[in-house]
């Protein structure tokens, strides 16, 4: 920054920052230099906290980077790691899967899947500790593949958020009528919304509590499920109720593992990979904690257990006690207005009076949970996007409070469209809307899978080591290679399901683009942004591997080497997912 001579500057000089003063060049405030907070926020509780019309005064510390909040707690990463975005596709949507494919797939399929996503966090966690920036995985796709494409993802994921968010208002609604069909959705879908805007008007702080007490919520609920599940498949259920003798695992024998075959399997490969989604959230949280080397790497370990434990230990157990033929399974027109999901089947049929209600709550929390979270990922990435300017500079506005004003209120705007779900048609209008994002986060994963290999090339181009990235993947690039060659086959998977659909024949044009119309909404954006910027794909030496990063304390990185060093095997085994 060239020098300031301006008299008011000078004038104020005891106000002004060390950074900014007479004589110093090329210098500029930066979080936690004694002037500017570390973690960008206002001492004023009301003004930190969107509570004053103060806060709604753009921010401006004078760094020159993104201003975004970096209030987020290690726990709360580790939340939103471990639980965030379990929602109605973990709950729900696993018994159509389950009717679709039978109890194995579902098995086979989430294991895939989690060795899938898993690589995805563990090449997002070394690159977000790297390059703690606003944006992430859309701001890597731009640095280290193409801007073009980076264009592309990042206004596809902005996309796939803002058509979810009113999917959710309108499932939340449908969760309600599983008690009371009388009130209209309209209703409903006001309550979830006006939620949904006072969580927000907290800004990051608002998101990350809501995450943490949320999972805090859902996981708890999973691990009481899974408790009363291994009761029940050893028969001590109620006498009134279907297992009240040894059930054990009798479904995977009569009607079977599988059904449907090669198709079905296919179908459910695509659910299973659907489920992860918003997993990948963290790494956009990263850029707003304080300290992202302390705080990601315990956060990424956590996906280690929501995959096995949560995923796989508890869809197996509840495919235990709920047949893949049950006609309440395969005859539901609305699985979450009749309570049709597998884990509320599992209790009604158990005989546990109330508990289908509770597993019903669960739902509805999980539902209103990654509303919120539709929120906060589109409009922060919406944000990215103006400040490398790729769209309108009013996106870049950041208020005291830390909220990237303009971007949440657009994306909680787009809460409006859950209304034409009054029309007569509006499930078919919200068929297309989802269709338009139905495989964002495939593409959005396999392109951080890239971005990561891709790094590494052009790090070890450029004369760098291995030992100088702070945090490194578990299995390094090839882990990114297994990743993204499990994201290709899962969308051979999806393009195969768009042909040769579960019922047999060949699907008309109408089917096909139901499942695959991201793909040319994706080719739409990536050639608008060829258009707009004129860059291309990015060989080795053009890749700038240096910008962006935070000041890393390699003091701590050397000593957590050191202690890992001194660990017995089984103690690296432990440290590697905990």
């Amino acid at each position: 920054m060239a020098t300031i001579t301006d008299k008011n500057a000078q004038e104020s000089a005891s106000d002004t920052p060390p950074s900014l003063e007479k004589g110093t060049a090329d210098r500029r405030p930066s979080a936690g230099d004694g002037y500017v907070p570390a973690n960008l926020r206002e001492e004023d509780f009301r003004t930190r906290n969107g509570l004053n019309l103060k806060s709604f005064q753009r921010r401006d510390w004078g760094t020159r980077d993104s201003e975004l909040d970096r209030s987020m707690k290690k726990r709360h990463l580790n939340m939103i790691a471990i639980g965030g975005s379990i929602g109605a596709g973990f709950f729900v949507g696993s018994g159509g899967a389950l009717a679709t494919g039978g109890p194995g797939s579902i098995l086979l399929c989430f294991l895939i899947a989690g060795v899938m996503i898993f690589n995805v966090v563990h090449s997002l966690g070394e690159l977000a500790v790297m390059y703690p920036v606003s944006g992430g995985f859309y701001t890597y796709a731009v640095r280290f593949i193409d801007p073009s494409w980076g264009f592309a993802m990042g206004w596809n994921y902005v996309l796939q958020w803002i058509i979810v968010l009113p999917f959710e208002l309108v499932v939340a609604t449908f969760t309600c009528q599983y008690w009371n069909r009388d009130v209209s959705i309209a209703v409903w879908v006001t309550v979830f919304w006006v939620v949904i805007i006072l969580i927000n008007i907290f800004g990051t702080l608002g998101y990350a509590e809501e995450e943490f007490w949320s999972s805090c919520f859902k996981l708890g609920a999973v691990v009481i499920f899974m408790i009363v599940a291994i009761i029940l498949i050893c028969g001590g259920g109620p006498s009134d109720g279907l297992y009240d003798e040894y059930w054990g695992a009798r479904l995977w024998y009569d009607p079977g593992a599988f059904q449907n075959g090669f198709r079905g399997f296919c179908s459910v490969f695509v659910t299973a990979a659907f489920s992860y989604a918003g997993t990948e959230l963290v790494g956009l949280a990263a850029a707003e904690s304080e300290n992202p080397l302390k705080a990601l790497p315990s956060a990424v370990k956590q996906v280690f257990w929501r995959i096995t434990f949560f995923y796989v230990v508890g869809l197996t157990l509840v495919c235990m006690l709920v047949s893949s033929t049950d006609e309440r399974l395969l005859n539901a027109e609305n699985a979450y207005r009749e309570g049709t999901a597998p884990f509320v089947l599992a209790a009604r049929d158990a005989g546990l009076n109330g508990y289908d209600d509770f597993m019903n709550v669960v739902i509805l929390v999980s539902v209103v949970s990654l509303g919120v979270s539709c929120v906060y990922g589109g409009s922060r990435t919406l944000t990215a996007l103006a400040e490398q300017g790729y769209a309108p500079k009013i996106f870049t506005y950041i208020d005291r409070s830390g909220r990237p004003l303009p971007s949440v209120l657009v994306n909680l705007a787009f809460g409006a469209i859950a209304y034409v779900q009054l029309a007569e048609d509006g499930s078919t209008v919200f068929g297309w809307l989802l269709a338009m994002s139905s495989l964002a986060a495939l593409l959005t994963w396999g392109s951080i899978c890239y971005s990561h290999i891709r790094f590494r090339q052009a790090w070890k181009r450029q004369g760098h080591t291995v030992d100088e990235i702070p945090h490194q993947a578990i299995f390094g690039v090839w882990g990114a290679w297994v990743g993204l060659i499990l994201c290709i086959v899962i969308f051979a998977a999806q393009f195969f399901v768009a042909v040769a659909p579960v019922g047999g024949g060949v699907n008309g044009a109408e089917g096909f683009f139901n499942s695959m119309l991201t793909v040319p909404v994706v080719l739409f954006f990536w050639a608008v942004g060829y258009l707009w910027k004129r860059q291309g794909f990015l060989n080795l030496d053009q890749i700038d591997v240096d910008s962006g990063r935070r000041p890393i304390d390699w003091e701590y990185v050397h000593e957590q080497r050191r202690l890992y060093a001194a660990y017995p095997w089984w103690r690296k085994a432990i440290s590697a997912v905990w």
